[in-house]
């Protein structure tokens, strides 16, 4: 059942990104386009299943379950992929039963949906966690909240190849570092494992610093046994996770060149502009910054 979905092999555009604010600093941005690999299956969620899907093939399951909150991309992806690809899944909620946009779709899309309580969602990273769902569920796999871990982060991988090859169309001959917002770490680990310590990739927290991001980084290229990594992580929560404020609002609505979220991709983006106008990057920088997807999460701030 999960055989079809390995099958998919989604390739991100490149794109120049026009603002003024970069044209002034003589800064090039790329934007390698998770977002528009596909209406439903969008983002680095994708990526970040897809070796944790193949780990569930080899070992004979028929389908996954996984976790995430009531506006969860991870969720969102991994229920969409299940109904186009056939496979059965099964979500585990934070919080109480409610509904919203991306509930609705989770269930449309013929997810099985378990709500654990926030005490019970936070027992997730104890060792037994796993024990009863494997018992009630034993032809699915479960995979890790966000897909994370040194499979998700394999997964990103690809994209370092993926912008390379299409470097040319833009004109350019080389670039010189990442940029991209941080939930896990397990993203911005795929890139660092694949520059190998060739050039930096930035990653900005869309999560306070006590979320663990920084020891969640260490840990999947510790396995990897990278021993020279070369990335730098920036406070761009605001003061906490889906904290949303006036400034960043704005922001988000006047750059109308790129369709930006207020949890990740538009807290990226604006802590790049300020790290731009402070003088972070000498001119002639030109660096690829990776549009993360969550647009559908947007509809939990309409």
């Amino acid at each position: 059942m999960l055989l079809p979905a390995l099958d998919w092999h989604p390739q991100p555009r490149l794109e120049r990104l026009h603002l003024d604010w970069l044209a002034r600093a003589g800064i090039e941005v790329a934007v390698l386009r998770l977002d528009r690999i596909d209406p439903l299956i969008s983002g680095n969620k994708w990526f970040k299943l897809v070796h944790h899907l193949r780990a569930a093939h080899e070992v004979g399951a028929e389908g996954v379950m996984s976790l995430g909150g009531a506006y969860s991309n991870h969720l969102h992806a991994l229920a969409a992929a299940g109904k186009r690809f056939g496979f059965p899944t099964v979500g585990l909620l934070r919080g109480h039963p409610q509904e919203t946009p991306t509930v609705l779709d989770l269930n449309a899309f013929g997810m099985t949906l378990h709500w654990l309580g926030y005490g019970g969602y936070r027992e997730r990273h104890t060792a037994d966690f796993w024990v009863p769902w494997r018992v009630r569920y034993p032809d699915l796999y479960p995979v890790p909240e966000g897909g994370s871990g040194l499979p998700g982060a394999r997964g990103c991988m690809a994209w370092v190849a993926s912008a390379r090859e299409q470097m040319s169309a833009l004109g350019w001959t080389d670039y010189h570092g990442w940029w991209l917002a941080c939930g896990t770490g397990t993203s911005l680990a795929g890139l660092v494992l694949a520059e190998a310590g060739e050039r930096p990739v930035y990653g900005v927290l869309a999560v306070p610093q006590d979320y663990g991001v920084a020891q969640q980084v260490e840990s999947i290229v510790g396995e990897a046994g990278l021993s020279h990594p070369l990335y730098e992580l920036f406070d761009g929560s605001r003061g906490g996770f889906a904290r949303v404020d006036a400034e960043l609002t704005t922001f988000i609505e006047t750059t109308g060149v790129i369709e930006l979220e207020p949890l990740y991709t538009g807290k990226a983006l604006m802590l790049l502009k300020a790290r731009v106008e402070a003088g972070q990057f000498a001119p002639g920088t030109r660096l690829i910054f990776v549009h993360t997807g969550g647009l559908q999460g947007r509809r939990g701030f309409a």
